[in-house]
């Protein structure tokens, strides 16, 4: 038997991706982490467009941000993408503060 993906990494990330379902009113808030820095952007896949971008150093502080931002567009409801990440740590702390600020998952 092949192994199609390289790593288990890739073959999360493409199993996540498989059960998102985006549309014009819910677009894609995706996430990548790195060793200092967390990103997070709000992204049309209808379009293929970033409506909104934010980085920080915590992740609390992230979520905060990305809301604020995407209230600012009038974006209230998105799909959460997590990547290949695990729903833990500062990706659960982004996704959490994000919430508190009023975005719907």
């Amino acid at each position: 038997m092949i192994n199609r993906y390289k790593d288990l990494k890739t073959k999360r990330k493409i199993r996540t991706r498989a059960t998102l379902t985006t549309n014009k009113d819910r677009p894609r808030l995706t996430v990548f982490r790195s060793n200092k820095f967390i990103y997070a952007q709000i992204i049309d896949d209808i379009k293929g467009i970033t409506l909104v971008s934010a980085t920080a150093k915590k992740a609390t502080d992230l979520g905060v941000a990305i809301a604020k931002k995407a209230k600012l567009k009038k974006i209230n409801k998105v799909v959460f993408d997590r990547g290949s990440y695990k729903y833990h740590g500062r990706v659960k702390a982004l996704a959490e503060a994000a919430r508190k600020t009023g975005l719907k998952f």
